[in-house]
């Protein structure tokens, strides 16, 4: 008698828990950044700490120092009117920068994004004076400004008065930066959608209005990256300053780091170069957080919205 036999019902798989972590390859990770790390320490960390530490002490910068003096060389800077000129220069520089020489870059950047013949050309041209170094800048202008020789027109006085040299300063900073910021206005202008554009020109918007409304909010995080890149360089600016000027005339055109170098390596007071130099990377320091909190922060807390929002 044949019997028809049932299949046993499968047994109800357990629910599937989570998945094991993939453990993390540290000794490879601990291999590559170790140069890194290493280069880091060494080139970075270890002359901060140098630096700060020599701030406390007078110092010429031979043997170890021993004179401890506490916070004389910090004290001694806040008299020192050569240290405060620096820093009223620095900030005409930063105020010149801001409302001459990124407006002007900003213009010219709208101005290579219309449909020019040679636009190309013309990108490259502008953007030439930013491949140079800023020692051959010096070298070029030194020639253009001696009164002597005076290339183009421009010689005379400029680089040798008191009330002038800071503006002719400002124009050989300008010539070698223009073409940076531009380049980079420029960048950030082609990553906004020609749609918003063709779309306020049917709502009867006119090229300033839609500039105004449209163009420049969105070159607001790229217009905060150029302002904060200027004032970096604007306050640890040194090379082009001490090729053209050396700080001259009767020290009216020095800035930060070039009165560092002055006080350390011509004068050797290293320990009071050390407060300098401590000052201007606190400056620094403090402006970067200050922009990483409040601009930056701000910047890719929008990016993800609106990536969010396209999704």
């Amino acid at each position: 008698m044949l019997t028809s036999e049932r299949p046993a019902p499968a047994s109800p798989q357990a629910p599937a828990g989570p998945a094991p972590r993939r453990r993390r390859p540290w000794g490879t990770v601990v291999l590559f950044l170790s140069p890194a790390l290493v280069l880091f320490g060494v080139l970075v960390l270890t002359p901060i700490a140098v630096a700060a530490y020599a701030g406390f002490f007078t110092w010429n910068g031979f043997g170890v120092p021993t004179t401890f003096v506490g916070l004389d060389n910090f004290r001694r800077l806040l008299a020192d009117q050569v240290f405060v000129g620096d820093l009223q220069r620095s900030l005409l520089l930063i105020v010149l920068s801001i409302g001459i020489q990124l407006p002007v870059s900003l213009a010219l950047a709208m101005l290579l994004n219309q449909p020019l013949r040679g636009r190309r050309a013309y990108r490259m041209i502008f953007f030439a004076p930013y491949v140079l170094s800023e020692v051959v800048t010096a070298v070029l202008f030194t020639m253009i400004f001696s009164p002597s020789q005076g290339l183009l027109g421009l010689g005379g006085t400029w680089l040798a008065e008191p009330d002038t040299v800071m503006y002719a300063l400002f124009v050989v900073i300008s010539w070698k930066y223009f073409g940076f910021h531009t380049i980079l206005y420029l960048a950030g202008r082609q990553g906004i959608p020609q749609e918003l554009h063709d779309a306020a020109a049917i709502d009867g918007a006119g090229p300033w209005q839609a500039f105004r409304r449209i163009t420049l909010p969105l070159l607001g995080p790229t217009i905060r990256i150029s302002v904060f890149l200027s004032v970096l360089g604007t306050i640890q600016l040194f090379d082009m300053v001490w090729v053209l000027t050396g700080g001259g005339p009767i020290r009216s055109s020095e800035t930060l780091a070039v009165t560092m170098f002055q006080e350390g390596f011509k004068r050797f007071h290293v320990g009071y170069a050390s407060a300098i130099s401590m000052v201007i990377f606190l400056i620094s320091l403090a402006f970067g957080l200050l922009y990483q909190r409040f601009v930056l922060r701000r910047d890719l807390e929008g990016a993800v919205t609106t990536m969010g929002d396209q999704r």
